[in-house]
């Protein structure tokens, strides 16, 4: 009996200890997948950030402001299809900017700007040279140093996103155009406001305008 009671203690010994050591196992098994989902949450967290950030990005570097309804849907003239074609050249494709794409032909500044590598260009609408006393554009339409000046005191150098826009800028005339304003509402030289900005080009960053900008 005390054989059998011996080997009864002894085997229990054993058994503890082993029981032990599984419930230590298992508890460890589920403290590491605890971690493992709380390490993976910072990462979801941050690739959320990371899509949120992406997509204000995106937001940012959309075309704004109300005239921009009036551009086409499809075609070279689009937001699309301007993107695809140097500045003078997509303008040409723009129905808002027919009287703009014709004095820019007058001054001999297609190949100028085409050719140039990166451009800010304040667009004036046809309603905003419509603006003008007949006699005023006629004579500038006609005389091809004026309208050189006139043009280029629209032109800067260098794409400005809508970020960068206020502030005061040197336009390829020499004149000083002064931007105010902020997010989706900007005046330029203090006449003329940004009715559709940020349109892309090839080669330049567009901001179509309602006047025409007073030449200094």
């Amino acid at each position: 009996m005390n054989a059998k009671r011996i080997a009864t203690t002894a085997a229990l010994a054993l058994t503890i200890p082993l029981g032990l050591a599984a419930c230590g196992s298992s508890g460890s098994s589920g403290n590491s997948s605890s971690g493992s989902a709380a390490s993976s949450a910072p990462s979801a967290m941050s690739s959320s950030s990371s899509s949120m950030s992406s997509g204000s990005a995106m937001n940012a570097s959309k075309p704004f402001g109300p005239g921009c309804a009036s551009v086409p849907k499809d075609g070279k003239g689009s937001f699309n299809g301007m993107a695809a074609d140097p500045v003078a050249t997509a303008a040409s494709n723009n129905p808002l900017l027919s009287t703009l794409v014709t004095a820019v032909k007058k001054a001999g500044l297609v190949d100028t700007l085409n050719s140039s590598k990166s451009l800010t260009v304040f667009a004036p609408t046809n309603s905003a040279f419509a603006k003008l006393p007949k006699a005023t554009l006629d004579k500038a339409l006609g005389d091809k140093a004026m309208l050189t000046k006139i043009l280029t005191g629209h032109v800067v150098s260098g794409r400005l996103t809508p970020m960068q826009l206020a502030g005061s800028h040197k336009s390829l005339a020499g004149n000083t155009i002064k931007v105010t304003g902020s997010g989706s509402s900007f005046k330029v030289d203090g006449t003329a406001s940004v009715i559709c900005g940020n349109v892309q080009t090839a080669n330049a960053t567009v901001y179509i305008i309602d006047s025409v900008l007073p030449s200094n």
